[in-house]
């Protein structure tokens, strides 16, 4: 059978660890020419030598996506490698754990530049690629928390609302362009970020086992289950979706 991802070029952003690390192997497994992007080069560099030695094909951008520069660069050496980008993945984000009146301005402008601004600027450097090329597929990772509040998440829910709700703008904008954009929304996985969030401490829901408890499974999602539904809305398995929340929580949003 062929690899779902066959001949494609993608873009992976925050691919250094945890779901987009995950998610870059399972691309270049499938067929996929990636571009990893990464703020921690080494890091990054060592998803692209895992990449290479399963034989398949990556190259490292150094990569901060609040930086308007840094997004531009990265589809720049997409386009100077191979010649266009097929696939979009923004995955880099950040989260604060604060309410609304503790959070500081630089803090509110913080998350938001990395998690929805960072987004923007790669709308605009591959969509106008991408209508050239005759199409392409842009995947926005949000949370679950795009779609219920949780307490002291007040600027990480805001920007992962807005995710989902620019993810529909752009997919309507383009539709008729062969651009598909869709949303994948996480529950809670186990990333070396979140685990070392709980390590030893009490976080904002509590123990980590209290986060375990608030999804129905009974247990924390995994990065290769993320990257499997990223394969599905990257691959033409999806292509009669767009403008759509692919939610992968382990029915957190049901309670």
């Amino acid at each position: 059978m062929d690899k779902q991802l066959k001949g494609k070029i993608a873009i992976v952003t925050g691919a250094n660890s945890g779901i987009g690390a995950a998610s870059a192997k399972l691309f270049a497994a499938e067929g996929a020419k990636v571009v990893v992007c990464a703020r921690r080069a080494e890091a990054g560099q060592k998803v692209v030598d895992e990449i290479r030695a399963a034989g398949n094909e990556a190259i490292l951008s150094r990569c901060d996506v609040a930086k308007k520069e840094d997004i531009y660069a990265a589809v720049d050496l997409a386009v100077s490698t191979w010649g266009r980008v097929d696939v979009v993945m923004n995955n880099a984000g950040i989260a604060l754990v604060k309410n609304a009146v503790d959070t500081e301005d630089d803090e509110w402008d913080k998350v938001m530049n990395t998690n929805v601004k960072s987004i923007f600027y790669m709308a605009k450097a591959v969509i106008p690629l991408m209508k050239k090329q005759g199409g392409g597929v842009i995947i926005n990772v949000a949370s679950q928390l795009a779609m219920v509040a949780s307490p002291n998440f007040a600027v990480y829910t805001a920007s992962k609302g807005a995710i989902l709700n620019f993810t529909r703008a752009l997919a309507l904008d383009h539709a008729k362009d062969n651009i598909r954009v869709n949303c994948l929304c996480p529950g809670a996985v186990a990333t070396p970020l979140l685990l070392n969030q709980f390590d030893g401490q009490q976080g904002p829901q509590g123990g980590l086992q209290d986060l375990i408890n608030m999804h129905p499974m009974g247990r924390l999602g995994r990065p290769e289950e993320l990257a499997s539904a990223a394969l599905f809305l990257a691959s033409d398995a999806s292509s009669f979706m767009t403008a759509a929340p692919l939610v992968v929580d382990g029915g957190y949003i049901a309670w």
